[in-house]
């Protein structure tokens, strides 16, 4: 069973590999997949490159849920979204990816860049045991340390 720190690693190490997120606002709709831009600098943040027509532009309160590529990791991210067009952060964060949906670069007159701050996170990373795996074969009951981890956290500051 990892501790908190090692799950919150996980968690940015997972969302590195495969930066695919569901994010919707808490007052109605539809979460949507989005791809996270990460910038280590940045605690307890995520951004995305949206168009200013996205339903997420208007900001509030949120929720985003990561699976990872594995599925073996999982978490929900309750935060606040807003547009932050700092064209510094722009440029940091500009991508091949990023070009393929604003044709016009980074002064594409659509493209905004929304910030995810996250308030508290609550994580589960399934590491099932050998002997947890044979019970799951044979129908046998899985104790909780047989299981894997997980965590709610304040920060996902590692």
């Amino acid at each position: 069973m990892a501790d908190t720190h090692e799950i919150k690693q996980t968690m940015w190490d997972r969302m590195a590999q495969s930066p695919f997120v569901m994010v919707g606002l808490e007052e109605g709709g539809h979460s949507e997949p989005l791809t996270a831009q990460l910038d280590r600098d940045q605690v307890d943040t995520l951004f995305f490159f949206i168009g200013k027509d996205n339903r997420l532009a208007g900001g509030g309160k949120a929720m985003a849920q990561f699976v990872s590529k594995g599925h073996d990791f999982f978490a929900c991210l309750a935060g606040t979204v807003a547009v932050d067009n700092d064209f510094a952060m722009i440029d940091k964060l500009w991508n091949k990816q990023a070009e393929a949906w604003f044709p016009g670069g980074k002064s594409d007159p659509n493209l905004a860049l929304l910030r995810f701050d996250i308030d508290d996170a609550e994580l589960w990373e399934s590491d099932v045991s050998i002997s947890g795996r044979v019970k799951m074969l044979l129908g046998g009951t899985i104790k909780p340390s047989e299981a894997g981890s997980h965590a709610r956290v304040s920060t996902t500051a590692a």
